[in-house]
């Protein structure tokens, strides 16, 4: 069985209890490596601007007193030790949601209007399809030179995906970013996405290695989109298995604003704890 701690994919073998219990606070247990930064991974410690590309920097230097007064204004720890990201296709939502520390529950920071949408419901399964993948994810790239201003990668095929999708041809390069063009990812437009750089930067400084994602078909406690999801799957007994299953992390996150451990079993299934 494949082991997510929230988003992420790992075989199950190269953790201590210890480092364990890290990764599951940080969002995610995986083998993968997450591009780097060159940041100081020690306590609250700004991002390196020198290091920086001039759009990166030019980012920084221009948003990142307003991300830090929202955030004050709102209470919220700045910067957070760790971030939370999940959107909604139907909706054209998404959130972030961040923690000062592993005791205290997630708290919602903003939701950003996704401004485009690409395929309709259901998860993606194979290259040129059009689709936004639908499941557990975590950012595995920080792109400051993306054609869509700036982007943050997921790390689709996951393994839930690398089961369940066309084997030689599932699919790569989802991006969260800004612009307002889609085949697949999720652009938020330019100043959207220099807020979440800005902080997904922060985080990973201060230690979050994997930040995760879930992207679901629709809010699942929106009567219109649940409505409109029944419709569109209702002659589809896979897709109507499918939400079922993830939905338990939905309802999970609703009820306590924390994270469940997500796994993979050998039929590709996210099995949770």
């Amino acid at each position: 069985m494949a082991i997510l701690a929230f988003t992420g994919i790992v075989t199950p073998n190269p953790f201590s209890v210890m480092n364990l219990k890290k990764l599951h606070f940080f969002g995610i247990v995986s083998v993968a490596t997450c591009f780097s930064i060159n940041v100081s991974a020690q306590g609250a410690s700004a991002p390196d601007f020198k290091s920086m590309n001039s759009r990166a920097s030019v980012v920084f230097s221009k948003k990142e007193d307003s991300v830090r007064a929202q955030f004050e204004k709102q209470k919220l720890t700045w910067p957070p030790e760790a971030m939370y990201v999940r959107s909604f296709k139907y909706d054209r939502q998404l959130e972030v949601w961040v923690k000062g520390n592993a005791g205290e529950p997630y708290k919602l920071f903003k939701t950003y209007k996704v401004c485009m949408q690409s395929g309709t419901m259901g998860p993606k399964r194979v290259e040129g399809d059009y689709q936004v993948p639908e499941g557990f994810y975590y950012i595995n790239e920080f792109n400051p030179n993306s054609n869509f201003h700036l982007s943050l990668g997921l790390n689709y095929p996951n393994a839930s995906d690398r089961i369940l999708s066309d084997s030689l041809r599932p699919g790569s390069a989802i991006y969260i970013h800004g612009n307002c063009v889609s085949t697949g990812c999720i652009p938020i437009s330019d100043e959207p996405i220099e807020e979440l750089y800005i902080i997904a930067s922060y985080v990973k400084a201060n230690g979050q290695e994997f930040i995760p994602v879930h992207v679901f078909p629709v809010r699942y406690n929106v009567k219109k989109s649940t409505e409109y999801l029944a419709t569109t799957i209702k002659d589809n007994a896979y897709l109507q298995q499918f939400n079922k299953n993830i939905k338990e992390v939905f309802d999970y996150f609703e009820t306590k604003k924390q994270l469940p451990v997500i796994m993979v079993n050998k039929r590709g299934e996210y099995v949770y704890n």
